[in-house]
């Protein structure tokens, strides 16, 4: 059995490992991130691309790539390198490294050694060679990883390695994007889709202040993104409303074309015996294929194609500057959804917050520029920016099911507090349209549902089950008539091993009778069912859960129910018994185990 517990001082000790870690693992990441960029962009394409950050006369100089059509060849080059590390060393690697780190919360909690080193190396090549894929699920998955290995190194029990595990993803995000307290909310949030990992909180605290400051003493401790002063006022709270509608539409369109080009990518390699290596290629090669297009096409379609590639902080940046053409702010959220489910559904190595972010600004740009054009006086040019930052609080808290945690977050990333409460009603409406619908599939609703909790909800598991799901049906039902011989029921308990039978008469159920009963029926010459069956009934509808009918079977000291017609007590559709209560429990627990 696991350790009731997890004592104060291996908290302690998980969180400065983990934070140890988080902190000079994203740091060396994003230096080689940065570093790679640096040398595909301005030595091999000539382009001076945007940078989140900068302020807005900095970033006024950018300019596209002066080798447009290099592009093409490189993004594709980048794909194989990837495909071809991932596939021959660890294909668990591929894909976004989050959903990769919470599948293994809710699995075992093991991370091979070779994982967080390899989905660094390859998520560099991706990004720096222009795919759509973000730096978060790199980090969270370095952090989660190390901390899952460091754990074992400490002889750590699967607790506490599982703990290392949601610590790191929310001290690995919060150090990347300098928003520690978000990325600490986010390691009890982002698991489940309707819970919170409560014991993760603390050590996820101690161990994003601690990335933090050492990403920070060598990076400074600027927010991500700059912004200017930012204006919006209560009489906007309405389109802001309107705004969370948008992002939950739009969300919903990334989820599904996320899923379809994965599972698109993973049927047709499968189907046809080609190598997974060059997967990733696949879907880079159609990424670049898509931006040439788009450059020949205007202007507004080369910066349309360009600000769907990469992480799209620079765009982002640009939008928060209102720099942006609004149709390019029109048409860059279905850019990016494409190219990212290319990038990453095809097998390419990054995170789907970055451009789940960008799509959520540039779609808040657009209603923002767009109200601003029609209502100039309830929403002026200075007000477009906070639009910017709602949306992407609002799209990516809601399809991540990570709402607080995104919704912090991004005021730390931006430097903008004020507007939390716009950001709040916002991503409210995204998220309760949203439903539980998901980016991270291997999210679970709750800990009732997660292979760490196995066997701590016994009593949760039993409500989601309906009797009429596990019941014995009426043509499989052994049943006895009240005239028949207690010596004959004796006999059929000996043969079939049940304890109990319900007593039918002209097809309606009178009684109950069980081994108890004929014992002694027997014993004092009772001759017939009739004269010791229990008429008192008590009786399960098939639409009440397990829950109930384990409660009525021990307060009534019983071991089986008949499941009766809701409208006729009298009129029987079968029957369960604690054995079959118990094999449904056993079943569930089973497919909870397998699906992590």
């Amino acid at each position: 059995m696991e350790e009731e517990a997890t004592p104060f001082r291996r908290i302690l000790l998980i969180a400065i490992l983990i934070g140890i870690i988080s902190g000079f693992g994203s740091l060396l990441f994003f230096e080689g991130l940065e570093i790679s960029i640096h040398f595909v962009a301005k030595v091999v394409l000539g382009y001076n691309l945007p940078l989140e950050g900068l302020n807005a006369q900095e970033i006024a100089s950018w300019s596209p790539p002066i080798h447009i059509w290099l592009i093409l060849p490189v993004i594709t080059l980048g794909g194989l390198l990837s495909g071809i590390l991932v596939y021959s060393l660890a294909p668990e690697a591929a894909g976004h490294g989050t959903d990769a780190a919470i599948k293994a919360f809710h699995g075992d909690g093991k991370v091979r050694w070779r994982i967080p080193i390899l989905k660094a190396v390859t998520s560099i090549i991706t990004i720096s060679t222009g795919g759509s894929a973000g730096r978060e699920g790199p980090t969270a998955q370095i952090a989660a990883g190390f901390g899952s290995i460091a754990a074992d190194l400490l002889h750590m029990g699967p607790r506490d390695r599982r703990l290392a595990i949601a610590t790191g993803i929310g001290a690995g995000i919060g150090t990347i994007f300098m928003a520690p307290l978000g990325g600490a909310i986010l390691a009890a949030e982002i698991l489940y889709t309707r819970d919170f990992e409560s014991e993760a909180i603390l050590p996820a605290f101690l161990a994003s202040i601690i990335g933090y400051s050492i990403f920070g003493s060598f990076k400074g401790f600027d927010p991500v993104f700059s912004t200017e002063d930012i204006v919006w006022n209560v009489g906007q709270i309405p389109f802001f409303l309107l705004l969370g509608a948008a992002c939950a539409a739009v969300g919903m369109l990334y989820i599904w074309s996320f899923y379809r080009s994965t599972s698109y990518f993973t049927d047709l390699f499968a189907r046809h015996g080609i190598p997974p290596h060059i997967k990733p290629m696949t879907g880079a090669f159609l990424v670049g294929l898509t931006v040439i297009l788009l450059a020949y096409i205007s202007p507004q379609g080369l910066m349309l194609g360009l600000g769907s590639m990469g992480t799209g902080y620079g765009f982002v940046q640009l939008g928060l500057y209102a720099m942006m053409p609004l149709s390019v702010l029109i048409f860059l959220p279905f850019a990016k959804i494409l190219t990212t489910s290319l990038t990453i559904g095809s097998g390419g190595s990054g995170g789907v917050f970055a451009p789940g972010l960008a799509v959520g600004g540039a779609l808040g740009g657009a209603v923002g520029t767009i109200l601003h054009l029609l209502i100039p006086e309830l929403v002026p040019m200075a007000s477009v920016p906070a639009f910017v930052v709602v949306g992407m609080i609002a799209l990516f808290g809601a399809v991540s099911n990570a709402p607080i945690a995104v919704m912090i977050m991004v005021v730390e990333m931006t430097g903008n507090f004020s507007l939390l409460v716009p950001a709040m009603g916002a991503v409210a409406i995204a998220s309760v349209l949203t439903g539980e619908r998901t980016i991270y599939p291997e999210q679970v609703s709750t800990k009732a549902h997660s292979g760490a909790h196995r066997g701590e909800y016994l009593v949760e598991i039993l409500q989601e089950i309906n009797v009429g799901d596990v019941m014995v049906h009426n043509d499989k039902i052994i049943s006895v008539t009240p005239d028949e011989s207690c010596k004959n029921v004796l006999s059929l308990i000996h043969r079939t091993e049940h304890t109990g039978f319900p007593v039918l008469e002209n097809g309606f159920l009178i009684g109950i009778v069980t081994i108890n009963d004929i014992r002694s029926a027997t014993k004092n010459g009772v001759p017939s069912v009739r004269d010791c069956m229990s008429e008192r009934l008590i009786c399960i509808t098939p639409g009440q859960n397990l829950e109930d009918a384990l409660d009525l079977m021990i307060d009534n000291d019983i071991h089986h129910l008949p499941v009766v017609d809701p409208t006729s007590h009298s009129t029987m559709v079968g029957y369960i018994t604690t054995t079959d209560i118990m094999k449904a429990y056993s079943r569930r627990m089973q497919e909870i185990g397998g699906a992590q």
